[in-house]
């Protein structure tokens, strides 16, 4: 009798769990500049608890920044501090406005504008002026 105690028991524990509603309990682990919130599920198992919601829903291309995304692939354990997050906000910065600095200066230095660089118009393929004009003077051969 005691056998078949062990193998109903869990039977009948496994079918309760399914049929009862999950809590689900998200802790809110922190946020970035941008308004994306993260989580981390405490039931979760197998590296599969920690998420994070975009504050537009819409918007597929959210840029998540390099600290978050270590922490949600489980890169790091521990949440990245917001002195951390602010030092590299601020390298990156300094970084786009050296990278302008130093365009205005290569540029003049070669004697073109930094507006010439940048592409009038956005193609959806590349074009070369080699061939920007080939087979304009094609003409077919006469059946004579």
């Amino acid at each position: 009798m005691a056998k078949e105690r062990g193998v109903i028991m869990p039977i009948i524990r496994n079918f309760l769990n399914s049929i009862t509603p999950r809590v689900n309990r998200r802790r809110l682990i922190g946020e970035d500049r941008n308004g994306t919130k993260y989580y981390e599920d405490l039931n979760a198992q197998n590296r599969r608890g920690r998420s994070f919601e975009p504050k537009d829903p819409e918007n597929f291309e959210v840029e998540i920044p390099a600290e978050w995304e270590a922490w949600l692939r489980y890169r790091r354990s521990e949440r990245p501090t917001d002195e951390e997050i602010q030092q590299n906000f601020e390298i990156i910065m300094m970084k786009k406005k050296n990278a302008a600095e130093l365009e205005i200066k290569y540029s003049a230095e070669k004697g073109v504008k930094v507006d010439d660089n940048l592409p009038k118009e956005k193609l959806s393929f590349p074009t070369y002026e080699e061939y920007k004009n080939f087979g304009q003077n094609y003409k077919p051969k006469s059946d004579n």
